[in-house]
């Protein structure tokens, strides 16, 4: 399960990102010493976490989970459709398109 932003910058687009994060207009996210995404809302923190990774013409988002915890379709949802969301709204001039995944990414996601 992932999240791709389609753009020529990957690394411009997480590095700004990230940079609202820092400076506060985006509360509903932060990031780890790893640069992992949690959702900040109490029913949601720490239940997943998506880690960026820039590859060519996009960033992607691997989801992360607790381990042995399963996730939920319900975190799966709110992680990946509230992330595109706050991307589309703090950073709509980085990306082209924003799209998910349904199901997991082979090699790439760590769903236990």
């Amino acid at each position: 399960m992932a999240v791709f932003f389609y753009t020529d910058r990957p690394k411009g687009l997480l590095a700004d990102f990230k940079s609202k994060i820092d400076a506060g207009h985006v509360v509903t996210w932060a990031y780890d010493a790893d640069g992992d995404f949690t959702h900040t809302a109490p029913q949601w923190k720490g239940e997943a976490w998506l880690r960026p990774v820039p590859e060519g013409d996009k960033l992607a988002l691997y989801i992360l989970t607790r381990r042995g915890k399963v996730l939920s379709k319900t975190v799966y949802g709110i992680y990946h459709g509230r992330f595109i969301e706050s991307v589309a709204t703090h950073c709509d001039d980085r990306f082209t398109t924003g799209a998910a995944t349904a199901m997991p990414v082979s090699g790439k996601d760590h769903v236990n």
